[in-house]
């Protein structure tokens, strides 16, 4: 049974680390992150990619929150408040009621490629958080096996950016590897054939052979990939209009892990 512990104060200290959530997000918080949502929560507790610090939960969801409440590890703490207090505590309306703190992993390694037919995504400069949602997202629905990102991207653990993704970013082992050239250097070592998407690239994607070991790199909207990795890899393109040729990164990812999809049909 949930460790339920009712909260009626704002300023206890036991529900610290929900405060004030959206400056929390800018500032940061250390080893955990937020999961916001049932969907999202869902995740989280089934996953099994990272261990649940807590749930912060709105009094009138329990009754309807019983099957995921069956599924919260045992010592971990369950808070209950009314409307008011989760409220103030978390700095704006908490619509879905429903927020809970995870742990990120620590000493991350890279992930462990499986053998034979393989999908991978490589991001590079995705700054933006509802792009890096949604990236990983498609990834989850066309049967990516781990996502590898730049140093310059941005956290895919960010508050928004799991909570577009539909909690996939909690779910797809994924790491940062630093440059762009260790990324293809490490995708090269684990013989993948590495596609470069970028509309002034030849092969169309329709053309492009399904490999049995594929990783398709996609860059930030406006800038793209950056030249030294479009001359290093074979590039991709998406056809489409003559006098059109720019596609949404989230929308241009879906359409390339289909193309590439290891689920099946």
């Amino acid at each position: 049974m949930a460790n339920l512990i009712r909260i009626t104060h704002c300023d206890d200290p036991a529900i610290a680390p929900y405060r004030n959530v959206r400056e929390r997000d800018l500032a940061g918080r250390q080893k955990l992150f937020v999961a916001e949502g049932t969907v999202v929560l869902n995740v989280l507790l089934t996953s099994g990619r990272h261990a649940v610090h807590s749930l912060f939960l709105l009094e009138n969801r329990l009754a309807g929150l019983a099957d995921l409440l069956a599924k919260v590890p045992d010592g971990v703490p369950v808070y209950v408040a009314d409307r008011t207090i989760m409220d103030e505590v978390a700095g704006f309306p908490i619509h879905r009621g429903v927020l809970a703190l995870g742990y990120r992993e620590t000493g991350q390694t890279a992930p462990a490629f499986p053998a034979g037919r393989s999908l991978v995504m490589g991001l590079v400069g995705i700054a933006n958080h509802d792009n890096m949602g949604s990236l990983f997202r498609n990834a989850a629905a066309f049967g990516v096996d781990a996502i590898l990102m730049d140093e310059t991207c941005c956290d895919p653990l960010y508050r928004k950016a799991i909570r577009v993704s539909v909690g996939a970013a909690l779910k797809l082992p994924s790491m940062t590897i630093g440059p762009a050239s260790e990324m293809i250097a490490r995708l090269r070592a684990e013989a993948y054939t590495i596609y470069a998407t970028s509309p002034s690239a030849g092969l169309v994607l329709e053309d492009a052979p399904r490999a049995e070991r594929v990783a398709l790199l996609f860059g930030a909207e406006g800038d793209g990939l950056p030249d030294d990795i479009l001359t290093e890899t074979d590039g991709l393109r998406i056809g489409m209009a003559a006098d059109f040729d720019s596609l949404n990164v989230a929308a241009a990812s879906a359409i390339a892990l289909h193309h590439f999809r290891k689920t099946a049909d």
